[in-house]
């Protein structure tokens, strides 16, 4: 009976240590959320008072229609799977500080349902901090029927702060200071 007393023993410590676990686990999920709030705060990515300050300027006229840039739409696929996906429009002029909307079309021809997700990218990436998308595909997973075909919308800004003289002359620009931008590139890659 020893041998068993012992057994109950070992199960019910690791059983405890168990419960521990999951409870510490629980807990750190709930202690995401305002680390998540000061990491935003620190860098200043996913800010969402500033994102609603700056959505709240655009929506009050404050366009710069003195300046144009031109934003480019590149979509690209994995090379597993069979999809079709690409932008409904190739480029955009844009004023920064106007909120304007585009889409991309993908279509599931992988035979059977699936889920995709989609990754973007801001190219030059320095100029990602000035790029504010309001609605986007690319923010949660996408669920797909078999043949599906699905307009998907992106509702973005170029904030007013964004640089404005372009220096071509240094493509390797200094991480405190970009010199400008007048073109940039909106490239989503639709995984699964």
């Amino acid at each position: 009976m020893s041998g068993s007393g012992q057994q109950q023993r070992e199960n019910r410590r690791l059983t405890w240590k168990l419960l521990a676990f999951a409870a510490g686990s629980f807990a750190f999920g709930f202690a995401l959320v305002p680390l998540y709030r000061v990491l935003c705060e620190v860098t200043g990515f996913g800010d969402q008072k500033r994102l609603i300050e700056a959505v709240s300027a655009t929506q009050a006229g404050s366009a710069d229609m003195s300046r144009t840039v031109t934003v480019e739409f590149v979509a690209t696929l994995p090379t597993v799977g069979n999809w079709e996906f690409h932008p409904s429009q190739n480029t955009l002029l844009v004023h920064p500080g106007e909120l304007y909307a585009t889409s991309f079309v993908a279509h599931n021809l992988t035979g059977h349902d699936t889920v995709a997700q989609a990754v973007p990218n801001i190219a030059p990436g320095e100029a990602a901090a000035w790029f504010h998308k309001t609605e986007c595909f690319c923010f949660r997973p996408q669920p797909f029927r078999r043949d599906e075909q699905r307009v998907l919308p992106v509702r973005f800004f170029l904030d007013r702060a964004l640089p404005v003289n372009m220096d071509r002359a240094n493509e390797r620009v200094k991480a405190d200071v970009l010199m400008g931008v007048d073109r940039l590139a909106h490239a989503i890659r639709f995984v699964r």
